[in-house]
């Protein structure tokens, strides 16, 4: 197979050649139609994490190896089956999961994949969507598109679980309870979109884009906020009516989280999503008295994806920007992610597809 792979981190992404994986077991190997672009790329492409005080944390040291095809938003058509895997056939489209671990401890088995212990992720530490194929674990880990989009239905594997599986953690609420958005990037879209097709009516976007905010507000945003300055906190509570039972942080850095926490009512929560890095110091007594809460969310479950895919079907959840790029492109994709010159999402295609 061809793969547009991380051979040295922060250098171009290379095209290269390896085996074409042989599915065994109940292991599945799909034929790439379309695959995302999204920013928790960037951090394997650059190999390490921001932790705050001038910590970093290796990829590599978390069992990375490369070189590495990026890419987790995954749709493909399935080629061939092991010998244990049924309720998919050659032919058949489906999104991969791609948050899978070990496949046999309690967090596998409940479905709980993204919480095992040890993860082998699609994309991050097995070969991924930028390349011609690719191997799911399951066929429970191959869910149905219908007739959605396959460039949007790919998206749903990482942006769309995601912010689904945060949007679960500050529920229920009252439609018209503000909820804020801190970024809106494809997850800050995507988080508008899932949240009014749950029937939510108080959105409040914050970005530091005017660009990025105008998106959000055309995406269905009630309020959007510029994310820049020192006075963010100050704006969310205005735009709030007063401070915010329920923020999710989809950049998650030092200033963001910062302004999120400071926004926060008694009994409040902020759910951190974005791994732009840092950190954040809490005042420990504030904690209790307010009786606060400080989540993280990563990504979601096959549950999760499920559900999301269900939304779509139903013809509730409205469609983010989705730009097409030749699978060929890869890195100029990248490169443009990171640069910040994306609204929306990039969705790679296959020269097949």
């Amino acid at each position: 197979m061809r793969a547009w792979a991380v051979v040295e981190n922060g250098a171009p992404l290379q095209e290269i050649e390896l085996p074409t994986p042989v599915p065994t077991g109940t292991e599945v190997l799909l034929e790439v139609t379309h695959c995302g672009v999204c920013h928790s790329d960037l951090h394997v492409w650059e190999g390490s994490y921001d932790l705050g005080g001038g910590v970093t944390m290796s990829l590599k040291d978390r069992g990375v190896v490369l070189p590495l095809a990026l890419g987790h938003e995954i749709v493909g058509r399935v080629v061939k089956l092991g010998p244990e895997a049924h309720g998919v056939a050659v032919g058949d489209q489906r999104i991969v999961y791609p948050w899978v671990g070990c496949g046999t401890c309690a967090a596998c088995t409940s479905e709980r994949d993204n919480m095992c212990l040890k993860p082998r992720s699609i994309g991050v530490f097995q070969n991924g969507g930028y390349a011609t194929h690719v191997l799911a674990m399951h066929p429970r880990h191959l869910i149905d598109p219908g007739d959605i989009d396959p460039a949007l239905a790919a998206t749903y594997a990482c942006s769309g679980i995601t912010v689904y599986s945060a949007i679960q953690k500050v529920m229920p609420l009252p439609p018209e309870e503000p909820v804020v958005l801190i970024g809106a990037g494809g997850l800050g879209l995507q988080a508008i979109a899932v949240l009014r097709a749950l029937g939510h009516r108080n959105i409040i976007s914050v970005d530091v884009s005017a660009e990025k905010r105008e998106a959000a507000r055309l995406a269905g945003a009630s309020q959007v906020i510029d994310g820049g300055g020192e006075d963010v906190a100050k704006r969310i509570i205005a735009a709030a009516g007063g401070k915010a039972g329920a923020i999710i942080d989809l950049v998650n850095g030092t200033a963001s989280a910062r302004a999120a926490f400071d926004a926060l009512r008694k009994g409040g929560k902020l759910v951190q999503v974005g791994l732009f890095g840092g950190e954040l110091k809490l005042p420990l007594p504030l904690m209790a008295i307010q009786a606060l809460t400080v989540q993280g969310s990563y990504v979601g479950t096959p549950g999760d994806l499920r559900a999301l895919v269900a939304l779509a079907q139903a013809g509730t959840l409205q469609q983010l920007p989705i730009e097409e790029v030749p699978m060929p492109q890869a890195d100029a994709a990248l490169t443009r992610l990171r640069d910040g010159r994306v609204t929306g999402r990039l969705v790679l295609r296959a020269e097949t597809a």
